[in-house]
């Protein structure tokens, strides 16, 4: 079930919120989790017994973890994490890397001059399922650290690991951050007004903009091979992808954190303008929050962090980025992605957190990072290594296509322009609704109007980027 679909909007949403709110308090999480396999199991009811095991062995392993803790018993807690990491991390590799693991075996065997194939029933990957599992990870990570009090009641912990609202695409919210809010919360009227006003800003960012976006940068990558795209064509599709892909995510994480604040959950904040950002290490300070600060905190600083040495600071962001492109999905792009974004962090580290260019105005900082950002993406959206390559090249000039404006017709130019005076020049959603006053209210409020309108109209839904990681 998406966000931007009617049922969502005019169904479940509307059913839930009334359910949810006629409920006694001690009944909500319960309602809330009941809610959350209904919308998780719209797609797939048998990967609703994932998530709920999921749940179980967590909150079962982390009260081993506690009591461990307890008993003073040393090593019984690192023994018991161990365990939660081999089930996550096994299911996770299992769903979804297991597939691409056929597919480099058998390409190895052919490399190798083997003859014939094997037999094999392709994974079927859960919706979300990198996402719920780091969150439960993060639980009994956290226990472990004694960084955070145990959940008193399970069905608490099962609101929190289910919860429809950021369950498929984040952000990755830890059970600290809502610790106190998963035993006692509060709706009140204020932050149903914010909860309302982030929901409406996420669905026209989604609708309006990463939708309209969509055909033109699909038109663009889907040239086979890229070999006869234009220099042109080539930049305004990955320009058109980079605006996708942000408006998409972003609207998608102002959806949850607007339904959080309607059930009495404050979620962190997970995009801070990152288009804006001067570096490649500012860019990952404002993009995709939650997963960043993830990966630092319980991938980063475990392998030493920056107090090793240069050498050892430099290798463990390498390992943490190309471990952050595999977390996206099961693919050599998706590698080269995270490791692309490696070697600039390991480059600006070097010069102390500075960029090459790093003496240059701050306008002509962005626009550079900017670039390389999209040379990222061109990674990150290609089918594969070649075609990016290919892709690359014709950005370079480098291709066999010509600039042929009459194939940019019909183009999104309207929509390019929106979405760059809004990414460069508006304060980011997720700092502006706790300062809008009542005139952008108003607008969004008519902005909102016109996207249920186009919801309306839409020939079909178009799932979010971040369903298919």
């Amino acid at each position: 079930m998406v966000f931007s679909s009617s049922v969502f909007l005019f169904a479940f949403l509307p059913a839930f919120l009334l359910l949810y709110w006629l409920s006694p308090r001690p009944w909500r999480s319960l309602t809330i989790a009941v809610s959350s396999f209904v919308f998780y199991g719209w797609w797939r009811a048998d990967f609703v017994l994932l998530l709920l095991f999921s749940a179980v062995v967590d909150y079962w392993i982390g009260g081993r973890i506690v009591r461990a803790h307890a008993a003073g018993a040393t090593g019984r807690p690192g023994r018991w994490l161990l365990l939660s990491l081999i089930t996550n991390l096994g299911l996770l590799g299992w769903f979804k890397y297991a597939n691409f693991g056929a597919d480099t075996f058998r390409e190895l065997l052919r490399a190798l001059g083997f003859a014939g194939d094997f037999a094999w029933v392709d994974v079927v990957l859960p919706i979300g399922i990198s996402f719920y599992t780091f969150q439960t990870m993060s639980y009994t990570i956290d226990l472990y650290r004694q960084q955070v009090r145990p959940a008193e009641r399970f069905i608490d912990f099962l609101c929190y690991v289910s919860m429809f609202p950021q369950l498929v695409a984040g952000p990755i919210v830890r059970y600290s951050l809502i610790a106190d809010e998963l035993r006692d919360r509060r709706t009140t009227l204020a932050g149903i007004y914010r909860g309302v006003l982030f929901f409406q800003i996420g669905l026209v960012k989604k609708v309006l903009v990463a939708d309209a976006l969509a055909p033109f940068a699909d038109r663009a990558f889907d040239i086979p091979g890229a070999i006869e795209l234009g220099t042109t064509h080539a930049w305004l599709g990955a320009v058109a992808y980079a605006f996708q892909i942000y408006f998409d995510f972003s609207g998608y994480s102002d959806m949850a954190i607007g339904l959080g604040l309607m059930l009495g959950f404050h979620f962190p904040i997970n995009f801070d303008s990152p288009y804006r950002a001067d570096s490649i290490t500012d860019f990952w300070r404002r993009w995709h929050i939650s997963l960043s600060t993830w990966l630092r905190d319980y991938l980063y600083v475990p392998l030493g962090g920056n107090r090793r040495g240069p050498v050892r600071t430099y290798v463990n962001l390498a390992l943490t980025m190309l471990l952050g492109g595999l977390w996206h999905g099961a693919a050599w792009n998706f590698i080269a992605w995270g490791g692309y974004q490696g070697c600039w962090l390991i480059v600006e580290r070097a010069t102390g957190k500075r960029p090459w260019y790093g003496a240059a105005p701050r306008l002509v900082r962005i626009a550079v990072t900017f670039v390389l950002v999209l040379f990222g993406w061109v990674l990150f959206r290609a089918h594969d290594l070649g075609h990016a390559m290919n892709y690359a090249g014709a950005m370079l000039g480098l291709g066999n296509g010509e600039t042929d404006f009459a194939a940019l017709r019909p183009g999104p130019w309207a929509d390019m322009l929106i979405a760059g005076l809004v990414v460069w020049l508006l304060p980011t959603s997720q700092r502006l609704v706790p300062r809008a006053g009542l005139a952008v209210v108003l607008l969004l409020q008519l902005l909102f109007a016109f996207a249920v309108a186009v919801v309306q109209l839409a020939p079909e839904e178009i799932p979010f980027l971040y369903f298919r990681f």
